[in-house]
């Protein structure tokens, strides 16, 4: 559980309604009655005639959907519904037909979808206080500071403290140190969703860097920008070791090539000379979505042991994430051994991309493997450079087949498990913490993942329902 509820579990009268002689179905032990509370953050729900009692603690954030489904009668407990939860659960209650209890279900409803009810998340009215404050986790110019930078080659920008320059950057830049804002500007006007290339990361001793951005405008014209291909060679410069750059687009070509038609596309050989630009061929953010999907309908309730390696082969889970830990080993590998530059795209440069600079990351850079370097690692690339959790989790709102939902920051959290079994002597932490990251990834207990980018998380926290 994520939070024990002390008007539950002390003889304090609750300010929530609770229903009681409703009946949880469990896929494992079968039908358990007891009373259910719905809070303005979670579901509970608890049979004290078991030893050790029963409970079920689930954060509203959690909940896709809630469906009504036909049961049996369980004691008269004729109504029915499965709640379907983002987290691989299935919850399925029956209850009486009346009216204490629709409005219980009704409550559960409008609490869970804060969003689509025109109520704020809870994060806002959450009042725990803690030893340290959360915001400030995550300090750019110091974490820029740590890496050796600005040096003579690389320079902090402030083009986007106002997030006027690019809505979906965070407010610090570092960009090389020759380019001036105006040359900025053309080249994030050649840039999907202005997003140009920018420094994550640069190794220690060689000066290699990892940059990221959104895909080149090239469109079906082979539309050129001198401003662009000048800036990219400047990073190559920028690395005197090496007369070679790297650009590992995340894409499939042949969807690349599609991206090329509707006005997007990638670094041309003749206008990116010195150059050397590879296709990881990870598929899309759909494709991910439906493959969840497939692994949640063989994992949950029941795993048919005869058929299990076969099932988990055909959902290709596992593939997709060996081709993000591959294709993160190759980056990693060109910066450290090659100790050449790299630049990493996809299409807007806030999924993949993402998934493959913080994978890379945390391979190059022990200090991303400590507690306080992985946040500040899921801070930096994932939540200041727009990875959108809004969109991709669909917090707070009852739109489940929104096509924009996808697991991709679950998908990355299960490349580190990965690299945690293998290397296990390599990290601070374990699985709990991840697991952690992950309940609070749904539980919208806090700010953190609320949000699509830094400029709209600093806009809500800042608004008048925050403080």
């Amino acid at each position: 559980s994520i939070r024990s509820d002390a008007d539950v579990s002390t003889n304090k009268i609750s300010p929530f309604p609770s229903a009681k002689d409703v009946v949880y179905i469990c896929p494992f032990i079968g039908a358990i009655s007891g009373t259910l509370t719905v809070t303005d953050y979670k579901m509970y729900f608890k049979n004290v005639e078991r030893d050790p009692h029963f409970v079920l603690d689930v954060p509203l954030g959690v909940i896709s959907r809630v469906e009504k489904i036909g049961v049996q009668s369980h004691g008269g407990n004729s109504c029915g519904i499965e709640i379907v939860c983002k987290d691989m659960r299935n919850l399925r209650l029956a209850y009486k037909q009346e009216e204490q209890r629709l409005e219980i279900f009704q409550n559960l409803i409008t609490r869970a979808f804060p969003l689509s009810h025109g109520l704020p998340f809870f994060a806002f009215t959450y009042k725990e206080k803690f030893p340290t404050n959360g915001w400030k986790v995550y300090d750019p110019v110091a974490e820029y500071k740590r890496q050796g930078l600005p040096n003579e080659s690389w320079k902090i920008s402030k083009i986007n403290s106002m997030y006027e320059f690019c809505d979906t950057y965070p407010a610090v830049l570092v960009v090389p140190t020759s380019v001036k804002d105006e040359d900025l500007s053309r080249v994030a006007a050649f840039r999907a969703k202005g997003r140009v290339p920018v420094l994550s990361w640069i190794h220690p001793e060689s000066q290699a860097t990892l940059t990221r951005c959104g895909q080149p405008l090239i469109g079906p014209n082979d539309k050129q920008c001198k401003e662009d291909e000048k800036y990219l060679q400047t990073i190559m410069d920028a690395n005197a070791q090496s007369h070679k750059l790297f650009i590992f687009d995340a894409r499939q070509m042949s969807v690349a090539d599609t991206n090329r038609a509707k006005g997007g596309g990638y670094e041309s050989e003749s206008g990116y000379p010195n150059m050397e630009l590879i296709f990881l061929e990870i598929p899309n953010i759909h494709v991910m979505r439906e493959s969840l999907r497939k692994l949640k309908e063989i994992v949950y309730p029941t795993i048919d042991e005869s058929r299990w390696l076969s099932n988990v082969e055909s959902t290709h889970w596992l593939e997709y994430i060996r081709m993000l830990l591959a294709g993160a080993v190759r980056i990693a590998d060109k910066i450290e051994s090659g100790k050449t530059s790299v630049v990493v795209h996809c299409s807007d440069g806030w999924d993949r991309t993402t998934q493959l600079t913080s994978l890379a990351m945390l391979m190059l850079d022990s200090y991303y493997r400590t507690i306080k370097g992985f946040e500040v690692l899921l801070e930096k690339e994932w939540m200041s450079f727009g990875h959108r959790f809004a969109m991709r989790v669909g917090h707070g709102d009852d739109d489940h087949a929104d096509a924009d939902r996808s697991p991709v920051f679950l998908q990355f959290i299960d490349c580190v498990w990965q690299m945690t079994k293998q290397f296990p002597a390599a990290f601070e932490f374990n699985e709990l913490f991840l697991i952690n990251i992950l309940d609070h990834l749904y539980s919208c207990l806090f700010g953190t993942f609320l949000y699509n980018s830094d400029h709209q998380r600093v806009k809500e926290v800042n608004s008048p329902c925050a403080t």
